[in-house]
């Protein structure tokens, strides 16, 4: 199905789900052209954009072949594991397997990206932006992550299992990784004081090296030493 076939990618890695898109693709050997794209600029507002590439004026998108247009990373991912002949561990053809991917890819929208995502926004590109930080904000947006990395660290990452749903990676470690990342930004590192996050993480990455650390280069160079 994927002879002959590119997959053009709009992205910006210091987005954390363009991230998770990109060290899919590296991982899998899926034909791609790179079509960065630069958040700082605006550019993903551009009428061409909007018209051309996603109409929600976001990144990552997908342009698969002449007209296939699609959004949002989630939809993404399941997509190009359905397309492509990726291996199963990924997004398992296993019912109850792959419902166990969905569980932390459909929790995680109003939990881990929520929490994480809105506290980096918050402290590190609103300033950035010119706008005001309100120390009270700040605080309940840190308490809000922290509580949700907590129960990452003591429910969601499974004692008898390497990985989120099993002993295989799949695209639900893809996310999770990429999200929990992100606020190193605001110098916060959610490894710290977590040892089974930490010990989950450092399988993530050397399972996708040497993808992972390259996808991160760009929020690794604008991270603030994180504690």
């Amino acid at each position: 199905m994927a002879n002959g076939r590119s997959i053009r990618f709009y992205y910006d890695l210091i987005s954390q789900p363009c991230r998770a898109l990109y060290i899919f693709l590296e991982q899998n050997k899926i034909p791609y052209q790179k079509c960065p794209i630069a958040l700082r600029e605006w550019e993903h507002t551009t009428p061409e954009y909007l018209q051309n590439v996603n109409r929600f004026g976001k990144v990552p998108a997908i342009v698969d072949g002449k007209n296939f247009k699609l959004a949002e990373s989630i939809a993404i991912l399941r997509y190009l594991a359905r397309e492509f002949a990726v291996p199963d561990h990924w997004y398992p053809r296993d019912s109850r397997r792959r419902a166990r991917v969905d569980e932390y890819l459909e929790w995680q929208h109003s939990n881990t990206r929520l929490h994480c995502a809105g506290y980096v926004r918050y402290v590190w590109r609103g300033p950035l932006r010119g706008e005001t930080m309100d120390p009270r904000v700040a605080k309940r947006l840190k308490a809000e992550m922290v509580g949700c990395l907590d129960f990452i660290e003591s429910n969601v990452l499974q004692r008898e299992a390497r990985f989120i749903a099993g002993d295989e990676i799949s695209i639900a470690d893809l996310v999770a990784a990429c999200e929990i990342e992100q606020p190193k930004l605001a110098g916060y590192d959610a490894r710290v004081g977590r040892p089974h996050l930490t010990a989950w993480m450092q399988r993530v990455k050397e399972t996708t090296q040497p993808d992972y650390d390259e996808a991160h280069k760009i929020l690794n160079k604008f991270a603030p030493t994180a504690t």
